[in-house]
């Protein structure tokens, strides 16, 4: 299955090119302002060299977003990479080398840090719970508990670490949850309007119970949210379903509970932690001059 943000935004094509292009922007125009005052401390033509190393294991996502970074500030900065973008890299192991103007790479070096590090910590993490249910037909998605400005940057690191994405935003389908559910009446009003509405587009509905799960299957639910379902339940949401809808499991998803929750049989299993939860990568980065 094709992630969502990879039919949106096809790496290499125009719009991921902009996406990456605008993020920068915006990211270098936060911390840069006006000017960067240490950086003027050297001399405007100098040269230098530096090196980016991991200090633990991780894989390395978001080498397009750091490479803006450096070549929106000097266009002829060339970085040379050792890891490719998706790969495991080892505690000390140089990720790449960078040369250009010295001042370029010293105003740079912070944020391109950060877009590597906080994208390689959600490629990291969705690897982990990837490769914990290993053989197991359920995907693992991600959910929009992330951080803000970095929704779709974070939606590619999960789709490089080998998960897919639940939607991308509010404009990319509908979910239907409690609050929803509340205001329009029933789950079976909710749905009725949601395919009024919006016929062509995915439609999914959260469910607490059984009961509420029953219902949503008489009123042609195509997408079902688990919502904090024990093990148990969610079986028993299996057997009643039929794969008459794609059930999705969400909440007290960890690292040592998703095997059993996939082992019920689910279709897809949504986890916040992958964005909102996560811990930056250590990376370091050494300049010396030419």
């Amino acid at each position: 299955m094709t992630p969502l943000f990879t039919q949106y935004y096809p790496r290499n094509s125009p719009a991921f090119a902009e996406l990456v292009h605008s993020q920068v922007a915006a990211a270098l125009a936060e911390d840069i302002g006006t000017g960067d005052l240490t950086a003027e401390l050297i001399a405007e033509n100098q040269q230098a060299h530096a090196t980016v190393r991991a200090r633990e294991t991780a894989i390395i996502c978001g080498q397009d977003w750091f490479n803006a970074c450096f070549s929106q500030l000097d266009p002829l900065a060339t970085i040379i990479w050792h890891v490719h973008e998706g790969e495991r890299a080892s505690p000390d192991q140089v990720l790449c080398d960078i040369t250009g103007q010295a001042r370029a790479l010293l105003s740079a070096e912070r944020t391109a840090l950060n877009f590597l590090q906080t994208l390689s910590a959600t490629a990291t993490e969705t690897k982990r719970y990837v490769d914990a249910i290993q053989g197991l037909p359920t995907a693992v998605l991600d959910t929009r508990k992330t951080i803000p400005g970095l929704r779709l940057a974070q939606k590619y690191a999960v789709t490089v670490g080998g998960g897919l994405n639940q939607r991308l935003a509010l404009y990319d389908g509908i979910l239907i949850k409690e609050n929803h559910i509340a205001t329009a009446g029933s789950i079976t009003a909710a749905l009725q309007n949601a395919y009024r509405l919006h016929p062509n587009i995915s439609i999914q509905i959260e469910v607490e119970n059984i009961s509420q799960l029953e219902e949503a299957l008489l009123a042609g639910a195509k997408s079902i949210l688990l919502d904090n379902f024990s093990l148990e339940l969610m079986r028993e949401a299996v057997h009643i379903n039929q794969q008459r809808a794609v059930l999705e499991a969400s909440g007290n998803v960890n690292l040592s509970t998703i095997h059993a929750i996939a082992a019920t049989g689910v279709d897809r299993i949504s986890i916040g932690n992958l964005t909102k939860s996560i811990r930056a990568i250590d990376l370091s980065m050494r300049i010396k001059m030419h």
